[in-house]
């Protein structure tokens, strides 16, 4: 394991399968800093190979942007909102808007979130800013509880930019550091020390969101499965005993809704109206199938507590790896799936699968994981002698990548194919998970006889075997041993 580290640490791989994109500038608010970070950006782009345009067409990948720190800008400004009819494009570019703060301004904000959130109960008023929706305050304390005073401030400046990518540069007259936030709330901290390697390293993490794709072309195959069948199955009612026990150790945090925001009109056209945060899935050997969430982005679906409505069921992925094979069941809503369903269901190809025995009512042939549990939560420690930790590819803790793209999925099956506990299915640990830096964490468990689906998970969680918490790594990571043998979570 700690071997597995020096290499990642000091290895700065980048991933094979960047492409190079066409970048464009559309000026924004302008001041010498962000002038100077700017030409850095582009001076790099071009370095690395991307094409720099003067004006933005139907090839043009990413737009970069800027807007003024700590102050609203009117949606009708805003190029999230207007970029494809302002230059009538067929296509939407990924909007990266740079932002610029003195690290006076930037400390004055830490410190006012830092002070507000320790307030019980919170005063709505601490969290009173220009621009956003007056139940704003709701989302800014929930999020900046679960990830400390930078997610509220990530929260703040996205809805105060009109941008779900913001750069954020601290400085005075040279960036000093900047911080990249997106729509899960990662914010990875970029040192501006050595200049070639700050713009060299914000290109790159620019890349490599800008290369990846969204793996949410889901298809439905196949004839409905009868409702009379579906209920006679275990894995629905088991899904919803899992979403109630995992709801009780507050697992799934709250749902994202623009609107609580900012108020901003026509929302669907470029972002979901809100996004849940977490999904989980279990193997239905009856139906031949993975009994999965559904997507939140559509209608608002409380994680800890769902219907038959809010479960899909997934049986394959489609050729192209862009989304997901889904069956309907009559009588049921049949909304679409979580987006993570492909990065579920693919990883079980790169395992093996295992037959049933006695005791399992069943002698089916099924993936050895049984259940999987994502969610923006991290994993503060863990007990090896029960639980395995498997890393990601060198790359994605230099360069992460974001949920719902083939990258994301990629990441997952390989780390999972390289856990021992999944390979040798007599591995008496029960439970193999992975931590996706800036994002959150994919927990596995195996099958266990007289065990519900996700049982080890949470009695796991209640012995102490697997310490979940709010902190996500933003990049760096690996698990030392303590004097009681457990591993705990140490971040560069």
């Amino acid at each position: 394991m700690v071997a597995h580290f020096e290499e990642i640490r000091t290895t700065r791989e980048i991933h094979q399968w960047l492409r190079k994109i066409r970048v464009c500038l559309v000026p924004g608010y302008r001041n010498s800093v962000l002038d100077r970070v700017v030409d850095g950006l582009l001076r790099h782009f071009h370095h690395q190979g991307h094409e720099v345009q003067s004006e933005p067409d139907n090839s043009t990948d990413v737009l970069l942007t800027s807007a003024l720190f700590s102050e609203p800008l009117h949606w009708r400004e805003a190029l999230l909102f207007s970029m494809r009819r302002r230059y009538n494009l067929s296509h939407t570019p990924t909007v990266f808007t740079l932002l610029h703060a003195t690290p006076d301004q930037f400390q004055a904000l830490l410190d006012r979130f830092q002070a507000a959130l320790t307030k019980e109960p919170p005063d709505p008023a601490d969290f009173d800013f220009p621009g956003l929706a007056p139940q704003a305050h709701q989302v800014l304390i929930e999020q900046g509880r679960r990830g400390g005073p930078i997610l509220a401030i990530e929260r703040l400046v996205q809805a105060q930019a009109k941008s779900i990518r913001i750069l954020l540069v601290i400085g005075n007259k040279e960036p000093e550091e900047a911080y990249l936030f997106d729509l899960v709330g990662a914010h990875p901290r970029i040192p501006g020390d050595d200049p070639e390697i700050f713009y060299d390293d914000i290109v790159l993490r620019m890349v490599t969101a800008t290369s990846s794709q969204e793996v949410t072309n889901h298809k439905v195959a196949g004839k409905p499965i009868s409702l009379a069948k579906w209920e006679r199955s275990t894995a629905p009612k088991a899904m919803r005993q899992a979403s109630l026990e995992l709801g009780k150790r507050n697992f799934f945090t709250p749902m994202v809704r623009i609107a609580d925001l900012v108020l901003v009109p026509a929302v669907d056209d470029v972002i979901a109206s809100q996004y849940s945060e977490g999904c989980f899935a279990t193997w239905e050997p009856e139906l031949e199938a993975l009994v999965a969430t559904v997507t939140g982005s559509a209608r608002p679906v409380d994680k800890a507590n769902i219907s038959y409505d809010e479960l899909a069921l997934i049986t394959d992925v489609l050729p192209d790896g862009s989304g997901a094979v889904i069956r309907h069941v009559e009588g049921l809503r049949n909304d679409t799936p979580s987006s993570e369903s492909v990065e579920m269901m693919i990883m079980d190809r790169a395992l093996p699968r295992i037959t049933l025995r006695a005791g399992w009512g069943t002698s089916a042939e099924v993936p050895v994981v049984r259940s999987k549990l994502h969610g923006h939560r991290g994993v503060a420690a863990y007990n090896p002698k029960h639980v395995e930790h498997v890393y990601l590819d060198a790359p994605y803790y230099h360069f992460p990548v974001s949920c719902a793209t083939d990258a994301n999925a990629w990441a997952i099956k390989a780390a999972f194919a390289s856990s021992e506990a999944l390979r040798n299915p007599e591995d008496p640990r029960q439970v193999v998970f992975t931590v996706l830096p800036g994002h959150g964490s994919m927990i596995t468990e195996k099958w266990v006889p007289s065990k519900t689906p996700f049982q080890v998970i949470w009695e796991y969680i209640d012995e102490g075997f697997l310490e979940v918490e709010n902190r996500i790594p933003q990049g760096l990571l690996t698990y030392t041993q303590d004097s009681e043998g457990r591993r705990i979570l140490k971040t560069l």
